[in-house]
């Protein structure tokens, strides 16, 4: 298991950079800071903290910017963190090469969100791994290990095809 610190910038992982490291290591190079963060992350205010095949952590502040009208933290912003956690885990389980995009998700909301949350835990764990489609679970705590909100996952993975030769 890989734990480390926030990384030292946000930004794009160049593709040709990418699509040379697995999926583990693209996030354990993110966590270390050796590739930038993703721009949503630095937005959102959350991050990576661990990084094992098939698992995940991320940790995130929610705060009055991410309040809805309501005067609670928008359902958008838990389910950035938890479609974030359950990408993540199913991209730390792929090859070099293969990448992913969520084709659904299903969240739900167990407690309301609020600044005076305070840091927020989310563990995301790949359920399945195929050759084409791959499921993945997240949950999101408060530090007092309350459950606001879980969701599950589907994922389709994309191998680009092998030159002709």
């Amino acid at each position: 298991m890989t734990a480390i610190s926030k990384p030292a910038e946000y930004g794009l992982i160049p593709r040709e950079i990418a699509i040379q490291m697995s999926g583990l290591e693209l996030l354990q190079a993110v966590i270390s800071g050796a590739q930038p963060g993703p721009p949503i992350a630095q937005t959102a205010d959350f991050r990576i903290t661990e990084v094992e095949n098939g698992r995940i952590v991320f940790e995130g502040m929610p705060s009055m910017k991410f309040y809805n009208p309501l005067g609670t933290v928008h359902g958008g912003w838990i389910s950035a963190i938890l479609d974030s956690a359950m990408g993540c885990a199913v991209h730390s389980t792929l090859a070099a090469g293969q990448t992913y995009t969520t084709i659904n998700m299903t969240i739900n909301f167990v407690r309301p969100v609020f600044e005076t949350t305070g840091k927020v835990r989310c563990e995301g764990i790949a359920v399945h791994g195929g050759s084409r489609l791959a499921t993945s679970e997240a949950r999101l705590w408060d530090e007092a290990g309350k459950l606001l909100a879980h969701g599950s996952e589907a994922c389709l993975i994309m191998t680009p095809p092998k030159p002709q030769g």
